[in-house]
């Protein structure tokens, strides 16, 4: 929109595109007709004026016409609402007081003809403002009854043709919601469309992008930890680089970093650094733990308290250092300090990063701080800060790495690839046409025109005909209706004996009315019939309508002629007429034809705005995604990967390698929720059950009961206990799978474990908080371990009961 709209009087907030573009469009249109009327009904009322009325006129006119122009160019650049509010005041006051300016029937009849166009063009251009389109009409209304009190003093302005003005302004308004109506109709197609689109692409976007971090998942940490769970009197010389790599792989993987992992655990994963051939640096611990963090703030810190560790050990020239760790203020806080040589930190060149990248950099772009304080002889002392933020409206958790993500980009194709949508869009705004003009018809036909043909039977020669021509408009109205009322187009045939039965009303009216009341206030059918032929012929070229029209004034113009050429001034009142009345209706199919061509530029704005939402919905549901699928995944297999790569843990450790084992298993479980089976539960219970057969295991697994649906995060905490105790297990284990009208029961009997349950971590349902709909139970009896989670189904899932 231009002008006001593309302020506060714009467009309602959440408009679609089609209602968009039909305020643009009549907004323009209002303004250029309202013009184009202007210069020529006021040119042909100065025609028809005496020549020493012409200066007084010209004087009121060409301000009226600059006040146009000046609403012309609010259409491309926008200007305040006083100013185009002063501008159309302008016009109707100026064109109402040079009525007794001109004088004479043509100066009355410019007059009315050009403020009503304003009345009617001002429910355009004010569209979104009803209440400003309907003042500016009753103020024309009150100009012209003015002029027409200052033309002939002590004279009672017409209530006809101030109640006639009014009625047409409501009638504009009146169209104008018909058509708005079926552009919002269409805009309500075409978004239950566009969602439906964009759930689809959601969806491949959403199974695309699992696809291609599971694989990366299955290539990095799963292999390295299922080699690891598996392997005894291997070379482990390759172990620690290949964990390092996936860990860097995994931390890259967005959505990683919203996981939560235990800083405790990772500082106590730590090496001694050695140096040069000196000896390691023992670190003296004290750690106030647990302390959870997310992982990107969690991974900075334990870099670099691994980095500063290697300082101590090249340069400070001790062999042990403090390392504390502990909460404070929602974030936590580390320091590592030795008694060394101490340096001066601002002598530092700036060619060594290593404190400036690894340690300060690196908490900068998670959200931290580090600091490092130091004098020669003094030792040393770096502190790493971290404090959670409030969540940002468009972001992660705070404190986690910024990233620009690649949100997979929808697969939306241009407007003109969606003819679907194009004819959406034109059919319902053709529609809309039709029934405005069909309105007006009906409505024009039996009030202003019903009221002419009885107040004037006396005229009519004779007068059947006219009564006969207005039963025959009827009935092309009706006829009409039946089928664009009930959404159909218009036949061929129908059409056609429509257009004829129009036309020869206007040929039998024109010919029996005297030639000299032809467009008067007699001629009831002149300005009728071109909108019964305009919902006829809305939907095919302009040039049909115009020729309907040229023929149309053709009939009236031979009748005219045929009783001798009319004189200049009622010709200059015939040709106002034709202006304001044929004129008016062919600008109104210009209009449609507009509307309809149109159609593409509502498609494809709505192609864009749907291809942002679908953009913006794919970032969001991947990133929740990311967050639920690798938060288990964060808490136990970071760990795992550092301890391995930095060689705190070892892979000839039996404990070692059954903590790999677990989380080995819960990754395959993790697999096997992308796949399509009838029975989810019970195909991702067998990823882990073949993952520890193929580690030696025996396990048998038996089902009972009919299987029923159950949500993705419920069989994530119905499994994970069994994971645990399959993945450590080593000899004998049973599954069991139990089915029941109102519940779901899974449990494992694992034989050869020492106290009778596993140890660790690996105890815990991968980091996750226990879903409190989810009851696990465990008993314990020498060393046999029996565990059941169990989950009661909700009345209305409609599971069938077995």
């Amino acid at each position: 929109m231009t002008g006001y709209a593309d302020g506060a009087a714009g467009a309602p907030e959440g408009s679609g595109s089609g209602e968009r573009l039909l305020n643009a469009t009549v907004e323009r249109y209002g303004v250029w007709l309202r013009s184009a009327v202007l210069c020529l009904c006021g040119a042909l009322g100065i025609v028809a004026a005496d020549a020493t009325d012409i200066p007084p006129a010209l004087s009121l006119l060409v301000p009226a016409l600059l006040a146009c122009g000046v609403r012309l160019y609010g259409l491309r650049v926008p200007l305040p609402f006083s100013v185009l509010w002063a501008s159309d005041v302008a016009v109707v006051v100026l064109t109402g007081l040079s009525q007794p300016v001109i004088g004479d029937a043509g100066g009355n009849v410019m007059v009315e003809a050009v403020v009503g166009i304003c009345a009617i063009t001002f429910q355009q251009e004010w569209a979104p403002r009803p209440v400003v389109g309907a003042v500016l009409a009753v103020l024309g209304a009150a100009a012209c009854a003015l002029g027409d009190v200052l033309s002939s003093p002590g004279r009672v302005p017409e209530s006809a043709s101030l109640v006639r003005l009014l009625f047409v302004a409501g009638l504009s308004r009146a169209a104008y919601l018909v058509v708005r109506e079926r552009a919002r109709a269409a805009d309500r197609s075409a978004a239950l469309r566009a969602a439906s689109r964009r759930e689809a692409d959601v969806a491949a976007a959403r199974r695309a992008t699992e696809r291609e971090y599971l694989a990366t998942l299955h290539d990095t940490a799963s292999a390295t930890l299922l080699m690891v769970s598996q392997g005894v009197g291997r070379d482990w010389s390759w172990l620690a680089p290949r964990a390092r790599q996936d860990l860097e792989a995994l931390s890259t993987m967005p959505g990683f970093e919203t996981g939560r992992v235990d800083l405790a655990e990772l500082l106590g994963c730590v090496p001694g650094a050695g140096g040069e051939g000196r000896a390691l640096v023992r670190l003296r611990t004290r750690v106030d733990g647990p302390l959870t963090v997310p992982s990107g703030p969690g991974l900075a810190i334990f870099n670099g308290v691994r980095e500063a560790v290697t300082n101590v050990a090249r340069h400070a020239g001790v062999r042990e250092a403090g390392l504390r760790a502990w909460a404070q203020e929602g974030g936590v806080v580390v320091e590592l300090s030795d008694a060394g040589r101490g340096f001066d930190p601002k002598t530092v060149p700036a060619r060594r990063r290593g404190i400036s990248g690894s340690i300060i950099g690196r908490m900068h772009t998670v959200g931290g701080s580090a600091t490092v304080t130091s004098q020669p002889g003094t030792g040393t002392r770096v502190r790493w800060d971290w404090q959670a933020r409030p969540r940002a409206s468009h972001g992660g958790d705070a404190g986690d790495v910024t990233r620009v993500e690649r949100v997979p980009r929808p697969p939306r194709a241009p407007a003109a690839q969606h003819p679907a949508v194009v004819r959406l869009f034109r059919g319902q705004l053709l529609h809309g046409a039709q029934l405005a003009a069909l309105l007006i018809s009906l409505l024009s036909q039996f009030t202003l025109s019903l009221n002419q043909l009885t107040a004037y039977q006396d005229v009519y020669r004779p007068a059947w005909a006219q009564t006969a021509a207005f039963v025959c408009l009827t009935v092309v109205a009706v006829t009409g209706s039946t089928y664009l009322l009930r959404g159909r187009r218009i036949p061929p045939r129908v059409r056609g004996w429509g257009l004829a039965a129009v036309l020869g009303a206007s040929a039998a009216c024109a010919f029996t009315l005297p030639p000299e009341r032809l467009t008067g206030a007699e001629d009831w059918a002149f300005g009728l019939v071109g909108w019964h032929a305009l919902f006829l012929l809305a939907d095919l070229r302009v040039r049909a309508f115009a020729t309907f029209l040229g023929v149309h004034m053709a009939l009236n113009a031979t009748a005219v002629l045929l009783s001798g050429p009319p004189a200049a001034a009622q010709s200059a009142v015939m040709g106002i007429a034709a202006v304001s009345n044929c004129g008016f209706q062919l600008s109104v199919g210009v209009l449609t034809r507009r509307l309809h061509g149109a159609a593409l530029t509502a498609a494809a704005e709505a192609a864009r705005e749907e291809e942002v939402r679908t953009r913006e919905r794919i970032h969001a549901d991947m990133q929740r995604d990311h967050k639920e699928r690798y938060r288990a995944l964060t808490a136990a297999t970071v760990p795992l990967l550092v301890g391995l790569g930095h060689g705190v843990l070892s892979p000839h450790d039996e404990d070692v390698r059954l903590r790999c084992g677990v989380e080995a298993a819960r990754m395959r479980r993790l697999f096997a929720e992308s796949d399509a089976v009838a029975d989810p539960l019970l195909n991702e219970l067998r990823a882990c059950v073949e993952l520890a057969e193929h580690q030696g295991a025996t396990i048998s697994l038996a089902v009972r009961g009919r299987p029923g649906e159950v949500p993705v995060e419920i069989r994530r905490e119905l499994i994970d206990p069994v994971a645990v105790v399959v993945g450590r297990t080593r000899s004998v284990a049973r599954v069991t799978v139990v089915w029941t009208p109102r519940s779901v029961r899974v449990s494992v009997i694992g034989e050869g474990f020492e106290d009778g349950r596993p140890s660790g971590k690996s105890a815990r349902a991968g980091g996750r908080e226990p879903d409190a709909r989810v009851a696990v139970a465990r008993t314990t009896r020498g060393g046999s371990l029996w565990v059941e989670a169990s989950w009661r189904r909700p009345a209305t899932s409609g599971v069938d009961p077995t």
